[in-house]
């Protein structure tokens, strides 16, 4: 029993290493296999506490403590649960954190410009019972409809459709969901599962894409299919009952990159040659831990491995041989003061994306554009975090609820502006959060 008892400290050391290290400092060697080994110790950690403090008692019950060995591996797991019990704790100080974001992005004022009926939805709180569930998401109270064809290349051009099992008259707002996985794997049914049936439960209609994946195709395809997507919604999506006059986009990872290049390229037409007549603007862009920068330059320690992958999987060609290509996937390089609103969503100690990337992108989106943006950092949360329910994530899903209501309300309140060529113009952020505090 006491070799057991040494291999669950054993791992446990192992396992606070991963979460304390640097991911800034250094490159980091296999992160795939660092993102992991340390998700149990970040987004599980509050049921993962118990469970072993469970086993270990079993193992002392039947005689581990017995030999020095054992004494020792005990006396091990107790200082590393120190620092998972830290973890925890800082796992539930994002309700905290995140409502901080959004008065600091909106305006400490900002729910005053949300209307009373829509702050109704937002008062409920997550709650133990949700924790104690993390991998259950159905709701009785939501629809979901599968397997919808936007496109002719099958299951690749298919899409999901969680709505209210009852659609108000005048139809529901939409948030447009994109997959992650590096561009070259994922499915719209396994990713951000909380946020949509939770949107869904709360009068949105969330619609979860497919896209065409790499290597069998290079970009710009992924970002092209989810214009495509966008452009269905526009045109059948009043059939599912979808208000298609506000639409918001989110996403993770890969499909955090590919959610931000929805906010910053509408209407591009090298990007919508087969739908020139419809509209790709985004009223609202929630991209979670995406990548910002496809040449990584805030990150010398890994950029040569970045652009390396990249380049052999999902860019065809290299930086030198199409360097507008490779600009036109940097969702840093398309910024501009008409961009929408954006909150952005980053986990400090994510393995595979890095903070710096969003941190450097949401200061230049600040200062251009002339809508708000949030910039939720998260301590402790890793890659991913958001696709199981925890402590963390239902915080951050209701911070998101309250950032889409509250640019639903601005969309549908703020006056239409043209500049003197008949262009529409974006109210400046100054101005939203006047009408915020009103």
């Amino acid at each position: 029993m006491d070799w057991l008892l040494a291999l669950l400290a054993a791992f446990n050391v192992a396992s606070m290493i991963t979460i304390y290290r640097d991911r800034q400092a250094e490159r980091v060697e296999a992160p795939w296999t660092l993102f992991a080994y340390s998700l149990i110790t970040t987004e599980l950690a509050w049921l993962w506490l118990p469970t072993q403090a469970l086993f270990a008692l079993v193992l002392i019950a039947l005689g581990a403590l017995s030999s020095a060995l054992g004494l020792i591996a005990f006396l091990t797991l107790l200082a590393s649960w120190v620092a998972l019990f830290k973890n925890i704790r800082t796992a539930f100080k994002s309700t905290e954190l995140t409502e901080a974001a959004l008065q600091s992005g909106l305006g400490v004022d900002y729910l005053q410009g949300i209307p009373e009926a829509a702050q109704k939805k937002l008062e409920d709180a997550a709650t133990f019972r949700d924790w104690c569930r993390p991998f259950h998401m159905h709701r009785a109270d939501v629809e979901k409809l599968k397997n919808i064809d936007f496109g002719p290349a099958g299951i690749k051009q298919r899409l999901d459709i969680y709505r209210p099992a009852r659609i108000p008259e005048g139809g529901c707002p939409v948030l447009l969901q994109i997959h992650g996985g590096a561009w070259i794997m994922g499915s719209k049914d396994r990713q951000a599962l909380p946020l949509m049936y939770y949107m869904a439960s709360k009068g949105w209609i969330c619609v979860a894409i497919n896209y065409r994946l790499s290597p069998s195709v290079s970009f710009p395809v992924h970002l092209e299919d989810c214009k495509r997507a966008l452009c269905w919604i526009r045109r059948e999506g009043s059939k599912y009952g979808m208000n298609t006059d506000f639409v918001a986009v989110t996403g993770g990872s890969a499909g955090g990159h590919l959610t931000a290049l929805m906010g910053l390229t509408a209407n591009l037409p090298e990007l919508q040659s087969e739908f020139p007549g419809v509209d790709t603007a985004v009223q609202a862009v929630v991209p979670f831990y995406g990548i910002y920068d496809m040449l990584a330059r805030f990150d010398p320690h890994s950029s040569d491995v970045f652009i390396r992958f990249v380049h052999n999987r999902v860019i065809h060609e290299s930086p030198e041989q199409n360097p507008e290509l490779w600009d036109l996937a940097s969702p840093i390089t398309h910024i501009k003061p008409d961009a929408p609103p954006f909150m952005i969503v980053q986990g400090e100690i994510d393995s595979l994306t890095n903070s710096r990337g969003a941190s450097l992108f949401h200061r230049k989106l600040t200062e251009v554009s002339d809508n708000p943006v949030v910039y939720l950092e998260l301590p402790g949360a890793e890659h991913a975090f958001d696709n199981i329910h925890s402590p963390r994530t239902d915080p951050v899903i209701r911070g998101v609820h309250r950032f889409l209501e509250w640019s639903l309300a601005r969309h549908t309140a703020q006056p239409r502006q043209f500049d003197d060529a008949g262009n529409e113009q974006a109210v400046p952020a100054q101005n939203l959060a006047k009408e915020a505090s009103r």
